[in-house]
């Protein structure tokens, strides 16, 4: 009873790798990279990246919408040709996401609201 499938000869992998290697690389929430973009937007200018080995191609080829690194400057180019960065495109350039703030008052933890005061001492 129980025990091992006689016909599977690959244990089966409970966790994902690909999980792994995304959470490696952690993106931005839309309200910081629609924060960034607003910033570009109103004359601020864009610092060249910083040398860094960790990140894919030393970290200089960067997509500032879908907050991703490429290898190289084909694959960065192939990604701004692609749906899913047109999409992000569009995305950002609408209306402003939600942002931590909207979360806390939707849940009941803002500021509270009493209204106008009606009497003053």
């Amino acid at each position: 009873m129980g025990g091992k499938c006689p016909h599977r000869r690959v244990k089966k992998r409970r966790f994902s790798h690909k999980t792994d290697r995304r959470s490696k690389f952690l993106l931005k929430g839309d309200d910081m990279v629609y924060g960034e973009l607003l910033k570009l937007a109103e004359g601020a200018e864009a610092k060249p990246q910083p040398l860094d080995e960790d990140l894919p191609g030393m970290g200089q080829f960067y997509c500032l919408h879908c907050d991703r690194y490429f290898a190289n400057k084909d694959v960065r180019d192939e990604h701004f040709r692609s749906k899913r960065h047109k999409k992000r495109v569009k995305q950002m350039m609408g209306p402003a996401p939600h942002t931590q703030l909207d979360a806390e008052l939707a849940a009941g933890m803002g500021m509270p609201d009493n209204g106008p005061k009606l009497m003053s001492p």
